[in-house]
């Protein structure tokens, strides 16, 4: 191989692992989950039907609208149009609920109550430019409430529904099968909590991503 050629594909290389370098201490990293402590016995909820879920997103939560690889902020989501974050956030996360105790028909009428703590997914910047990187990072604290009394019957509990997020081609093939970032975070936030209320499998368990 010639010094020209060798000189070439040096300074390549060079380029390839600053863009790496870049994208890393842009991006962060680290060690994510989905994870709650204390699961309700599934022979308790059984005996449950929830007549209303109520999602809360915190006026003090911070959101952004910048158009960047990685807003700091507590609310990020780009999908819908421009509009209330709050409120579609809230949309979103009651859908899941709704969702993940359908199955429940219990004698025993209750509430499902969920705050949120954060909610940051991927920003169109980040899904088109970046590839296998990102994370949807989902939190919150939900507890069950008997719907006449008010009484708490479970929580309340803190739960990370944090969960790998598509980017780059592998995001591009999954909107091209119908898939989204809302299908995808309200299927995961769906099986959280089916998973914490005993009436599913338990989703709990950690992964290593570049990501916030």
């Amino acid at each position: 191989m010639s010094t020209t050629r060798r000189s070439a594909r040096r300074s390549l290389l060079g380029l390839a692992l600053v863009a790496v370098l870049f994208t890393t201490a842009c991006i962060g990293g680290g060690t994510f989950r989905t994870y709650y402590e204390t699961p309700v016995a599934a022979d308790v909820s059984r005996g449950w039907t929830v007549s209303d879920v109520r999602v809360s997103v915190p006026d003090g939560l911070i959101v952004s609208e910048e158009k960047s690889i990685l807003p700091k902020a507590d609310i990020v989501w780009r999908e819908d149009p421009p509009g209330d974050r709050r409120a579609q956030v809230a949309a979103i996360i009651r859908t899941a609920a709704e969702q993940a105790v359908s199955g429940l028909d219990g004698a025993q009428e209750v509430q499902l109550n969920i705050t949120m703590t954060r909610f940051h997914a991927l920003t169109m910047q980040a899904e088109t430019r970046l590839d296998n990187v990102g994370v949807h990072n989902i939190t919150f604290v939900a507890w069950i409430t008997d719907a006449e009394t008010g009484i708490i019957l479970a929580g309340p509990e803190p739960i990370d529904a944090e969960l790998p997020a598509m980017s780059g081609e592998a995001m591009r093939a999954a909107r091209a099968r119908g898939e989204t970032q809302k299908s995808q975070i309200t299927a995961h936030v769906t099986r959280t909590l089916a998973g914490w209320l005993g009436i599913g499998p338990d989703p709990r368990g950690s992964f290593v991503r570049s990501g916030d």
